[in-house]
C-alpha cells in the first residue's frame, strides 16, 4: 500500500510554540509518522508520511487537538502518495520563521494578497496585464514553472526583497500574480510587496501542488514537474511521483 503525505502550514500566532515541540514530536512519533515540521511564533509548516490513518489521525490533533487549542483552524493542508518512505525519520524543529524571508515587519497574519484557486489561475495569468512572478529557488525552476513566469533568479527565498527592490515597482508593476510549491512563500511575499505600494496582488491558494491536484494536464499550463523537499524530488500532475504518471491524466 502506497504511503500518505500530508502538506501543510498555517501563519498563527504560536508565542508559546517552544513548548509545542516535545509533545508535537511524540504525537507524530506515536503514529509511526516521518518527516520534518518547523515551529515559530509566526505558525507552523511541515510535511509528514505515514500509514493513511495515522495520518488521518495527525491532522485531527493539528486541528482539534490540545497540542495547538484550536488555533490551526485555517491550516492549508495537501495530501499525495508515495510509494515508498520519502523521510528518514521525524523531526520537529524550532525556528525564527516558519519560511525564512528575514523581514521582522513582514506579517500575513495581517495581509495577503488575493487567492486565486487553480481553477481562476489560467485566465490570470494569461491576462497580459498580470506579472507573474515565481517565487521558488533557482534549481526549483529550473525543473519546472508556469508559462511566462519570471524567475527571480534567487538562491534562497530570503533574498526574494533585495529582487523585489531591484526589479519590482508599484508604478509600472499594477497587477502581479505570484506562486509556489505550496503556498507558504507566497503568503509573505504578498504581504511584502502590499507594504510597499503594490496595490493588486494575487498568489495561486495551494500552491503549484494544489494546482497540479485540481487542474487536468490537458487544460495545464505548467511545464516541467514540481520540485518536492523529500526523496520523492518531484511529482507530476495528479500529484504523482516522477515516472508514475499515466496516459489518461
Amino acid at each position: 500500500m502506497p504511503l500518505k503525505v500530508a502538506a501543510f502550514y498555517q501563519f498563527a500566532s504560536l508565542p508559546d510554540y517552544r513548548e509545542l515541540r516535545d509533545p508535537l514530536h511524540a504525537i507524530s512519533a506515536g503514529l509511526g509518522l516521518r518527516g520534518s515540521i518547523l515551529l515559530a511564533s509566526e505558525g507552523v509548516n511541515g510535511t509528514t508520511a505515514g500509514r493513511a490513518e495515522a495520518i488521518d489521525a495527525f491532522v485531527g490533533e493539528l486541528r482539534h487537538g490540545a497540542v495547538f487549542g484550536g488555533r490551526l483552524n485555517r491550516l492549508e493542508l495537501k495530501f499525495s502518495e508515495a510509494s515508498a518512505m520519502p523521510f528518514q525519520r521525524m523531526k520537529v524543529r524550532l525556528k525564527k520563521e516558519i519560511v525564512t524571508l528575514g523581514d521582522a515587519s513582514v506579517d500575513p497574519t495581517r495581509q495577503v494578497g488575493i487567492y486565486v484557486d487553480p481553477a481562476e489561475w489560467n485566465a490570470l495569468i494569461a491576462d497580459p496585464d498580470t506579472l507573474v512572478i515565481d517565487t521558488r529557488n533557482a534549481f526549483e525552476v529550473a525543473l519546472g514553472t508556469f508559462e511566462g513566469a519570471v524567475d527571480p533568479g534567487i538562491k534562497s527565498f530570503g533574498q526574494f526583497k533585495d529582487f523585489a527592490a531591484r526589479e519590482l515597482d508599484p508604478a509600472r508593476h499594477r497587477k502581479i500574480a505570484m506562486f509556489c510549491t505550496g503556498g507558504i512563500r507566497c503568503e509573505k511575499a504578498s504581504s511584502f510587496l502590499l507594504a510597499r505600494g503594490f496595490g493588486e496582488v494575487y498568489h495561486l491558494k495551494g500552491g503549484i501542488l494544489k494546482y497540479l491536484e485540481e487542474m487536468p494536464k490537458r487544460e495545464s499550463r505548467w511545464r516541467g514537474e514540481c520540485f518536492v523537499f523529500d526523496e520523492r524530488v518531484a511529482l507530476g500532475h495528479g500529484l504523482r511521483e516522477r515516472g508514475k504518471e499515466t496516459a489518461h491524466d
